[in-house]
């Protein structure tokens, strides 16, 4: 009951000095609605970092070959990636890439792990012909796993079926703007229609079976994809590419999605383990297999620690407000010495005149950290939508500033509230 008694005592002295009230909050707002604001950015941010990557492949698996350094030169290891030396002792030759069959022995092996793979060859730049008209382009082998880990908008037609792929049929997949090009924006007329395609010297006929959405790609605020020559991606299924250069294709990477539920840290040391005896007795190569999701961990640690680090810069303001809080407090105690007196003559105990005015500095604060909390979400919902991410406010955060706001009453109000409980009763009556 004195708790209550002394909640409403404070609420009452507040609501009978209103602004000097608000201006004694004032500190209190700015500090609570700064952090609050700040962190929810921060987390907004992370969010949407940790989103795009995770969308980007963070958790697929990329096997890659890369040259051995030398003897002297020490690997780095960095998140779990094993780095090489920025020199090495020797180049890559033909035998050291992967191979068709060794890419199909582990699909083989880890068929319970593994959904698709992600196997890319670039065939070269080039032209399609269509009439007089003719488009630049990038012609791309690619298997079904492309299509999983890079997303195409297909206006018309379709992707490739699993027959084009183990046939390697001369079919592709053209963009938009190649077809603004050819054929008049006519995507209709595209469809089925085959078009030459010359390519670093080799010619071959391709027959269009899908057309996707081109993006706009972007750099330096500068639109890199809108031009009348833009150069645009052709795909082709891998096998077609093949039979395009008339060569086997090998592979320096390739990248694997593994399938929901399947712990990718251990599908690493699987294939890593898997595909060493192929290059135990290489001596220009070695094999290295990592995920993303080491990447994802270090960037949203680092944005994190960027967000604290603000957060209690801005939480300086705080300490200010509970100076502010600390002062007005000593000018309560001052005008309420009669008051202060009359209760100790009346028998209150030191105890109760130290709880009023903590109360009293906490309820201050409280009430301030819950205006600052309301200014600091909107304001860092607005924020965030204003640069483009996903609103995320941070309940611990918010929680957590709100404690914090009640200890800086209880750590400012206590010097004032405990001078009050020391005054003398008839020293207190005399004060005029």
């Amino acid at each position: 009951m004195l708790l209550i008694e002394n909640i409403i005592l404070a609420i009452n002295s507040l609501l009978s000095n209103k602004m000097r009230a608000l201006l004694t909050m004032l500190g209190i707002i700015i500090g609570i609605g700064s952090v609050i604001a700040i962190i929810t950015v921060g987390d907004s941010l992370t969010l949407s970092v940790s989103e795009n990557m995770q969308s980007m492949g963070a958790n697929d698996v990329y096997v890659t070959v890369e040259p051995k350094g030398s003897e002297e030169e020490e690997s780095k290891v960095i998140e779990g990636v094993k780095y090489g030396s920025l020199t090495s002792s020797s180049e890559m030759l033909e035998d050291d890439y992967l191979t068709d069959d060794m890419i199909k022995e582990l699909c083989d092996k880890f068929s319970n792990d593994i959904y698709a793979i992600n196997l890319q060859y670039t065939v070269g730049s080039g032209q399609a012909q269509e009439s007089n008209n003719t488009a630049n382009v990038n012609l791309s082998g690619v298997t079904a796993g492309y299509f999983i880990t890079n997303e195409l908008t297909i206006l018309r037609g379709h992707l490739f079926t699993e027959s084009d792929f183990d046939e390697g049929r001369n079919v592709a997949i053209v963009s938009n703007k190649l077809v603004n090009k050819l054929f008049g924006g006519d995507i209709e007329s595209a469809i089925g229609s085959e078009i030459p395609v010359n390519v670093e010297g080799s010619l071959g006929n391709i027959t269009v079976v899908g057309v996707y959405e081109q993006q706009e790609n972007y750099m330096m605020g500068m639109s890199m994809g809108s031009g009348d020559d833009v150069t645009t991606d052709m795909y082709i299924p891998l096998k077609a590419a093949s039979t395009f250069k008339h060569k086997e294709i090998k592979y320096p990477y390739i990248q694997i999605i593994a399938k929901v539920g399947v712990n990718s840290d251990q599908l690493v040391t699987k294939i890593k383990n898997f595909l060493e005896p192929y290059y135990k007795t290489n001596r220009n190569c070695q094999i290295n297999a990592f995920t993303m999701s080491s990447m994802v961990s270090m960037l949203t640690e680092m944005l994190s620690t960027i967000t604290l680090a603000i957060s209690i810069v801005a939480g300086i303001a705080l300490i200010v407000g509970g100076i502010g809080v600390m002062n007005i407090m000593l000018v309560s105690v001052t005008e309420r010495t009669r008051e202060i007196g009359t209760r100790k003559a009346l028998g209150a105990k030191n105890s109760s005149i130290r709880t009023q005015f903590i109360v009293e500095a906490m309820i201050i604060c409280l009430i301030g950290g819950m205006i600052g909390v309301a200014l600091g979400v909107l304001g860092g919902v607005g924020a965030s939508k204003l640069l483009g991410y996903p609103a995320k406010p941070s309940i611990s955060g918010i929680i957590t500033s709100l404690i914090f706001s009640m200890s800086i009453g209880v750590f400012f109000g206590y010097y004032p509230a405990n001078k009050a409980s020391k005054m003398n009763p008839i020293d207190a009556l005399r004060y005029e």
